[in-house]
């Protein structure tokens, strides 16, 4: 199930890498533009992929009690609450554009910028939204190959469209979003009769008990979304300190966040793949073999991304130079590939605890994880780095905190299995 995923993901991570590089050859202030939306981005993302969490749970042991009808209300239930909480999500962000950018310290120089690219961007992070609570119901039915292949068929239709939009049309920054709205459209296109096809939506919610429904998903759903919201808050926060150092240190901050991006690809695709698995053990009560899972994944994990950093560290220069022709964004995102991917062990066994608790029904203890990553790990390092250190010291303070969240993560993961086989044990007598 994780290899499908591993490769769509890898594809979606390949495409926004490509946008920064044709991006990066429109000049300083596009790329810089691209790295005061990177957090927003994630703002949108953590809301649908927060939703999807909370799909996958519910229809996966929906279907384990063997009851399809419900599965597909369920299926119809996400579609139509996920659309309507990404328009209004979206059009918040238009609305409230000044507002953002004035917490996120954008120079007014870049507003008209960044201005001309948000509108069709958020037009296409809807679409996208939409494509992922349809890539979601897939997986919550225990196929990741429609999925998968889906991400990578949309990626390389992005990357195409891409130097067509914005070079040879002339659009400039808003055709990279343009290129995502057609790709997520036409995957969308795809993806939705596939759904109806299989019969894995349903409409007809009145036969749903609606009310009852939408609590017991907003159970699952609430805690799992605000989790998902704490990166993009740290992250704004963070962008709003790099800021401080200019808008090239921004450029170079959002260029590296999206190779943190891809960097963790093998981590999405196993914080998308591994909760049917964990959901279908617990619902079995087969808690001793969610630990042997969870442990292999975790060395896993800690191997693969201290192999990633080590590559990033090496290859630093080659890199910087092949994402920017800017002097000083080279230099910054030098430094930033020598220091921070070193951390990714950490940051990644975060992620996968967080999304194994969530499968295990420990919502609040998954936000708990998540809240003290951001607000008692990264963000406080980040600011005290800054402040001995200035730019370099903010990188170093990322790299410690990071790994303090993954031990501080690992550590709730324990104490929350202890817990459940203790529960099991008082079941069982």
């Amino acid at each position: 199930m994780t290899w499908p995923m591993l490769f769509g993901v890898l594809s979606l991570m390949t495409f926004q890498l490509t946008d920064s590089v044709f991006v990066g050859q429109l000049g300083r202030d596009p790329l810089a533009a691209l790295g005061f939306t990177v957090p927003i981005q994630q703002l949108v993302s953590g809301m649908y992929v927060g939703l999807g969490i909370a799909t996958t749970a519910i229809i996966s042991r929906t279907l384990g009690q063997n009851d399809e009808m419900r599965a597909r209300r369920l299926g119809g239930l996400v579609i139509t609450t996920g659309a309507s909480l990404a328009a209004l999500l979206c059009l918040s962000v238009w609305l409230l554009q000044d507002l953002i950018l004035d917490l996120l310290g954008a120079s007014e120089a870049l507003r008209p910028t960044i201005h001309g690219y948000w509108g069709v961007w958020l037009l296409s992070a809807w679409a996208g939204a939409m494509v992922y609570f349809g890539y979601s119901i897939c997986r919550s039915n225990g196929d990741t190959k429609v999925p998968g292949y889906m991400m990578i068929a949309t990626s390389l239709l992005n990357i195409a469209l891409d130097p067509l939009y914005i070079f040879v049309f002339d659009w400039g920054l808003p055709g990279a979003a343009w290129a995502t709205l057609t790709a997520f459209s036409i995957g969308a296109l795809v993806v939705y009769p596939t759904l109806l096809r299989r019969h894995w939506l349903r409409f007809d919610l009145g036969n749903l008990q609606l009310f009852q429904t939408l609590r017991q998903l907003g159970g699952i759903m609430a805690p799992a979304m605000v989790s998902q919201l704490m990166p993009p808050l740290s992250a704004m926060l963070a962008t709003a300190l790099v800021a401080g150092f200019g808008s090239a240190a921004v450029a170079a901050w959002g260029l590296g966040t999206r190779l943190e991006f891809f960097s963790i690809v093998v981590v999405l695709a196993l914080t998308m793949s591994m909760p049917p698995m964990i959901g279908r053990l617990r619902g079995a009560g087969e808690i001793e073999q969610i630990r042997q899972l969870v442990r292999i994944a975790v060395r896993f994990v800690v191997g693969w991304q201290l192999a990633i950093g080590i590559i990033w560290l090496a290859a630093s220069g080659m890199v910087s130079d092949l994402f920017s022709s800017d002097q000083y964004v080279q230099e910054v995102l030098g430094d930033y590939l020598v220091r921070v991917p070193l951390s990714y062990s950490g940051l990644g066994v975060c992620m996968l605890m967080v999304s194994i608790c969530n499968a295990l029904g420990l919502a609040m203890r998954a936000l708990l994880v998540s809240t003290l990553r951001l607000f008692a790990c990264y963000l406080p390092l980040l600011w005290l780095g800054s402040q001995f250190g200035e730019l370099t010291g903010l990188m170093t303070g990322a790299l410690i905190g990071n790994l303090l969240a993954g031990m501080m993560a690992y550590s709730f993961y324990r104490a929350g299995m202890a817990k459940l086989r203790n529960d099991s044990v008082s079941a069982e007598a």
